[in-house]
Order: structure tokens, then sequence, then C-alpha cells
């Protein structure tokens, strides 16, 4: 008797033909070429928007609601807040160091015939984003693309069914588990679609290059920018994985997917779906715990935002003639910490939050639109170190909850779902 086994062809081949056939694309320069990839592009975003805010929610309230109580809860968030606050903070330290022993500004930024457009424009103030956390309604935070203000709401809601008795929270449970499940399989069919998305994207990319898309003027700054990503990236979170006794190079490969999504949609609200399916199916993170962190982890762990804005600040502030101490730069890496935590889904969010500080100390922006034409590149490299970030700390949780129920003799399956 002959058994077929049909081999899965990897997606990453088509991911690869995507990136190739994107780069003569754009290398045609046909405008009809672009208007479809613009097209695609736009269809895409919005179908990963459309999942985005709603897995945040249902993950959270329906993890929660299936947790025994409340203190499991404080348990896997006290973790979560640790290592977000510890490698954030490492971020912004590595960024002021790098910055320190490059010194870009010992370069010269030209900003003659620009416009201050940036300073003309009212500037937010960063205590509005605290107060749009809690919505005037439940709808509210949905319909503003309001990432803080549902996990604000999710919160609520997950602590008030613990509350209930059980019999309660059993059916909220079964109910938001289920609905969390078809939100899921929708994230299924998004993805298929994702070597069209990479199409679009490295076309648009290429058309901008052709446009006349800076890549010198500002070569020191963006050294320290890069450079503190990938310090970030490729030494500090591996070195916290192999603390927790995590492979590194398991981690990237399971987690690649979601990276490359990240790095094309320059969001990490838009990666979550693809970071849950490959933290739970290749990684091998409980989906309790990626369920609970991940969402979490999107909203207030932001390592190279943070980065980005304590070199944005020095940066433009310092070529403006302003002097700082050491002990005044050391600050900025509480300041930017702070920042990046509260950085709360705000388009382009560490750009206007860099832009809110200048403003905040009369530091002309003029330089602040020389940096705008590479923000686009900048941000394609933030958002996929912070998806890692993310599963990196998902994967240190993950230890240490399996570490606290082997303490207690709790024997739980932690093996990864198999991918049918």
């Amino acid at each position: 008797m002959c058994v077929c086994v049909k081999k899965k062809i990897n997606p990453n081949i088509y991911f690869g033909i995507a990136i190739v056939l994107g780069a003569l694309s754009g290398y045609v320069n046909n405008p009809f070429i672009f208007n479809v990839a613009d097209t695609v592009s736009h269809i895409f975003i919005n179908l990963l928007k459309l999942v985005s805010l709603p897995i945040i929610f249902l993950s959270i309230v329906s993890t929660a609601a299936g947790m025994e109580n409340i203190r499991e809860i404080k348990m896997l968030g006290g973790k979560v807040i640790k290592y977000t606050l510890i490698t954030t903070l490492l971020a912004a330290t590595i960024a002021l160091f790098l910055f320190i022993v490059i010194d870009p500004v010992r370069g010269h930024v030209a900003t003659e015939g620009l416009k201050p457009i940036l300073q003309e424009q009212a500037q937010p103030s960063y205590l509005s984003f605290f107060i749009q956390i809690i919505p005037s309604n439940i709808l509210q935070p949905f319909n503003e693309n309001n990432v803080m203000g549902v996990l604000f709401l999710a919160m609520l809601l997950s602590f008030a069914i613990i509350g209930l008795p059980i019999q309660h929270r059993t059916v909220l449970h079964s109910f938001f588990s289920g609905i969390y499940a078809a939100i899921m399989s929708v994230t299924k069919w998004i993805v298929a679609i994702m070597p069209f998305a990479i199409w679009a994207f490295i076309t648009l990319f290429m058309r901008d290059l052709s446009n006349g898309l800076d890549v010198k003027s500002l070569a020191l700054y963006l050294l320290c920018v890069v450079g503190a990503n990938l310090i970030q990236g490729a030494i500090v979170l591996p070195a916290m994985l192999k603390l927790k006794g995590v492979s590194p190079i398991k981690m990237l490969k399971g987690m690649m997917p979601a990276l490359s999504v990240a790095f094309f949609t320059k969001s990490s609200a838009a990666a979550l779906p693809m970071a849950m399916r490959c933290a739970e199916e290749n990684v091998g993170i409980s989906r309790k715990v990626a369920s609970f962190t991940l969402p979490l982890c999107t909203t207030i762990n932001m390592n190279a935002c943070a980065g980005f804005i304590l070199t944005t600040v020095l940066f433009v502030s310092m070529s403006e003639g302003m002097q700082y101490t050491y002990a005044e730069m050391s600050l900025w890496i509480v300041l930017a910490t702070i920042a990046a935590v509260g950085n709360a889904g705000v388009p382009m969010g560490c750009y206007f939050l860099s832009s809110a500080f200048l403003a905040a100390m009369n530091v002309p922006l003029n330089i602040l639109g020389v940096i705008l034409p590479f923000y686009t590149l900048i941000d394609m490299l933030e958002s996929a170190i912070n998806v890692w970030s993310d599963s990196c700390v998902a994967a240190a949780v993950n230890q240490d909850v399996k570490q606290a129920q082997s303490e207690l003799g709790i024997e739980v399956n932690m093996e990864p779902a198999k991918i049918i």
C-alpha cells in the first residue's frame, strides 16, 4: 500500500518571491502598478486593524475569565510589568550610551528652506493620553482605535468576572472564548494573503526610494537609532532568553512570521494575531500566558520607542544649541521609558511624543522635518524589535510559570499545539 505524504511548502518561500517581485515592480515605475500596490496594502492593513483590537480585548477577558482567582492575574501581570520595565530601561540606556559615543550632533544637519510645519501644529499634551484611557462609553475606544482604552475595558471586565460566582464565570468564559476562537480563525484567512501584502509594501518602498528618499544626510543619527535597536534585539533580549533557559535561535525561527508582519506593516498591534499563533504553535508558550502577556506587551512594552525618543530629543535639542550634563542626559532614560510605556497606540506615536517633548522645551522642530522621511524605515525596524521584545517577555513569563508550577508539584502540558 502506497502512502503519499504531501510536503508542506515553507511560507518563507512565498515571502521571498513576494519581495523579489515587489522590487521588480517598483523598478518598473508604472503608476498603475503603484495604484494596485497601494490598494492591496490598504486592504491588508485594514483587515489587520479589523481583528487587532478584538483580539486584545477578547484574549485578555477570555483568559482572565478562566482563571481561578485574582491572584493569578496579579502574578502574571506583575511578571509582565517587571520584564517590560527592565527591557525598556535597558533599551533607553543603550541608546544613551551610543549617543554619547557616536556623538551625532557633530554632523551638520541642513534645515535651510524647511518650513517648521510641525511647530505650527497643536502639540498634544502627554497627560491627554492618560485621560483618554478611561472612555465615556464602551464602544468609544473601538471606534477611536484607542488601544489603552480597550485594554482598560478588558482589565475592568476581567476583574469583575473573577468576582462572580463560579456558574456565571463559567458561562462568560465559554462565551468569550468562543468569540475569541472565531476571530483567530479569521486571522488565518488574513495571513494566507500576506505574500500579496508583502509584494505591495516592497513595491511602494521602491517607489519612495526612486522619488528621492534621502539616506545620507543624517547618517550618524540613524546609526545611533538603528544601532541601539540592533543591540537590544541581538544581544540584550537573547541574553534574557538564555538566562531563562530558552534558545534564542529557536525562538527567533518560531517568531519570524510575526516579526515579518510587524516589519512590513510597521505595527506591532497589527502583528499581534500572528505573534499569538507563533508563540503557541511554534514556540510552545502556553495559551494562557500567550493570551494574557502578548496583548498586554503590545500596549506597554515599547523597547524601540524608548530608544528613539531619547535619541531624537537629545539630537534635535542639542543641534539647536541646548547643552546637557551627563546627569541630565541620564534623566532622559527614565523620561523616555515612561513615554514609551504610555505610547498608547497613537499613529507615529514615538515621533509625535518626541515632538511633544521638544515643543514643551521650546526647541525649534525644523530638524524633525528632516528626520520625517527616514521615519518610515526606522518604524519598520522598531515595530519588529517591539514584537521580538514582546515574545521574549512572554517566553520569560512562561518559564517563570512553569517553574512555579513545578515547585508546587503541578504537572502541566506546555507543548506547542499541533499544526494541521
